[in-house]
């Protein structure tokens, strides 16, 4: 049984030192006073981020180090505790301080990245940006758009993002009807403040999107966790929640290729999805975020494209088509008196978005430049991902299920066994190679399966650290 826990730190985050570092020396401090002793339990991640008021991935990053410098260890199904057996500090005490050591350890394993499914910088248009962004930027006018502009987004991209959405996804919405934002983190962030109130209830994915949660604890909702499967959401899991008596007031869904797992949610299941949505009257909340490169015949059309549908916010972005750092996200909805809200909401805290941004990416988009580039990444990452294939097929084949993704950028690998994803990152970060750990998108027993993406790695990495992978497995 864990003890009451009473951890002392003052967080600064003026400080130069990062977060995590700063818990990770709080925790090394407790241990050379004495205060944790050897096999003393520590509470859980999620615990210890609500204790601290920060999101759990800090605490991860915390607890990553010191199970990498051996302060802890990770017992398979009972937690982390205080290691036994502690390493020898007393050289590192004389002359560098404790976070020396902690970030030395961190940047001496960094050559490869297994990140969750980023795009290829290197094959973005950003020459071409550029030349637009400039052109924009010189144009006779550019004295106009230097002033304030709507906070819902240049009228003309909005327009050319509502045509987008409705001829390519299926949907029927309008130019009041969607919201731009810097980038879908901040659509989801509006999209939460603007829904929930305290008492409020979101049904949620596990294994799901963990930034999303945080947005939706934000405003004061408590998230309610539903399995996944081979076929997308539980609904019995809906259902229960449904008939509990709890308030529900949205439910948060990845239905194409979702996250992490990279299953699609089935015909029957979203019908079945949008029937209650409409019965109870909940909001679904559909984050599209991996629409765009897709290698069979076309993309599933989303939840939102469904005319019966009621109540819906749908969350897209455009960071994967040109590059990460393009945080151009937007959110669409039935509900314009919400869209509404979101604006007045925006305004306040962002006034309204990149409006040269906007104008460049629009011409790229009229020119015809985005279309060619994502003709272009789709056959590349086509030929990536079948490379990944292999490579699974080779080394893993005997020692995890995985299936072959029909778009997107990451794969999702399931050990035949139960293994020790603590340990596991740990060995791999002796060889040089990180990962997300699980425990960053389950949400509360770790779940045994890793996402892992191969869009931004080369050939060379991805053998190296499937590789690496396959021996820890």
């Amino acid at each position: 049984m864990l003890r009451d826990w009473n951890f002392e730190i003052q967080l600064d985050e003026q400080s130069d030192k990062a977060i995590y570092l700063q818990i990770a020396d709080a925790i090394i401090k407790d241990i050379h006073s004495g205060r944790l002793k050897p096999d003393d339990a520590l509470p859980g991640s999620r615990y210890l981020a609500q204790l601290l008021k920060i999101n759990r991935n800090t605490v991860v990053e915390a607890l990553n180090v010191l199970l990498i410098e051996g302060w802890l260890i990770s017992k398979e199904r009972q937690g982390t505790f205080v290691a036994d057996t502690l390493p020898d500090f007393s050289d590192t005490q004389k002359n560098n301080p404790v976070t020396s050591l902690a970030e030395s350890t961190l940047n001496r394993y960094c050559h490869l990245q297994f990140d969750d499914g980023y795009p290829d910088s290197k094959i973005a248009p950003i020459t071409a940006l550029a030349r637009a962004y400039r052109q924009i930027f010189n144009q006779k006018a550019r004295w106009q758009m230097m002033g304030y502009g709507n906070e819902l987004g240049d009228l003309e991209f909005r327009r050319t993002i509502v045509q987008m959405l409705n001829h390519q996804r299926g949907m029927q919405v309008d130019e009041q009807s969607i919201c731009i934002t810097r980038g879908s983190q901040m659509a989801m962030y509006l999209t939460a403040q603007q829904l929930f109130t305290d008492g409020d209830h979101v049904i949620i994915e596990n294994p799901g999107y963990a930034p999303a949660w945080r947005a939706f604890e934000s405003a004061g909702a408590t998230l309610l966790p539903a399995a996944v499967d081979k076929d997308g959401l539980l609904i019995e899991d809906v259902i229960s929640y449904l008939q509990s008596g709890k308030k529900i007031k949205a439910i948060y869904v990845t239905p194409h290729r979702q996250y992490p797992t990279t299953v699609t949610m089935s015909l029957k299941r979203r019908l079945e999805l949008i029937r209650l949505s409409n019965e109870h009257g909940f909001t679904i909340i559909e984050d599209d975020y991996d629409n765009e490169f897709h290698f069979g015949y076309r993309p599933v059309l989303p939840l939102s494209s469904f005319t019966e549908l009621k109540n819906y916010v749908y969350i897209g972005t455009m960071s994967k088509v040109v590059a990460p750092a393009l945080r151009i996200g937007y959110l669409a909805s039935n509900d314009r008196m919400l869209v509404k809200k979101v604006g007045n909401l925006r305004k306040i805290i962002d006034v309204q978005g990149d409006n040269i941004m906007e104008q460049a990416v629009l011409q790229l988009i009229k020119e015809g430049t985005i279309k060619r580039h994502i003709k272009k990444a789709t056959n590349y990452y086509k030929a990536k991902r079948d490379f990944t294939a292999m490579l699974l097929n080779k080394y893993i084949k005997d020692k995890a299920t995985y299936t072959i993704p029909d778009g997107g950028l990451a794969f999702w690998v399931v050990p035949n066994k139960q293994v020790d994803w603590f340990d596991i990152s740990k060995k791999l970060q002796d060889k040089g190679i990180n990962i997300i750990n699980p425990d960053v998108y389950s949400f509360d027993e770790t779940v045994n399966g890793l996402r892992f993406g191969y869009g931004s790695l080369s050939e060379k990495d991805l053998e190296e650290g499937i590789i690496a992978l396959g021996e820890m497995i």
